[in-house]
């Protein structure tokens, strides 16, 4: 059974990031669009079969993440700005600027930040 998002921007992104980190990929595909495009320093508008291919599986390369901030923009762009440990103990901040429309996240933009 997967959570229901309860349907605002806000809650469909923090569905994506416990998705995530769950590694929950059947629950975590059907809240991306299909015309989904992923964008960060690593890359440039990959969609939505790259992103699940290549980004979303990373999950064990971090220790723990946690959602620090989720600011809905206006009525589609949700700012999620997180923190995430790498086992190393290092400890980094990044923001991504998600675009979400009818329930369906279209758009991720990630811009890293550096190291705490």
């Amino acid at each position: 059974m997967h959570d229901h998002t309860g349907g605002t921007p806000a809650a469909v992104v923090e569905a994506a990031f416990r998705y995530y980190r769950a590694q929950d990929r059947e629950a975590a595909v059907l809240l991306y669009a299909d015309e989904f495009t992923f964008t960060s320093p690593q890359d440039d508008h990959i969609d939505k079969d790259a992103f699940f291919e290549r980004c979303f599986p990373t999950a064990y390369r971090v220790r723990q993440q946690r959602l620090l901030k989720v600011t809905p923009a206006d009525p589609e762009l949700v700012f999620a700005y997180y923190e995430y440990e790498l086992p190393t103990g290092e400890r980094y901040r990044n923001v991504e600027a998600i675009t979400v429309r009818d329930g369906l996240i279209r758009e991720v933009r990630v811009f890293f930040g550096g190291r705490e």
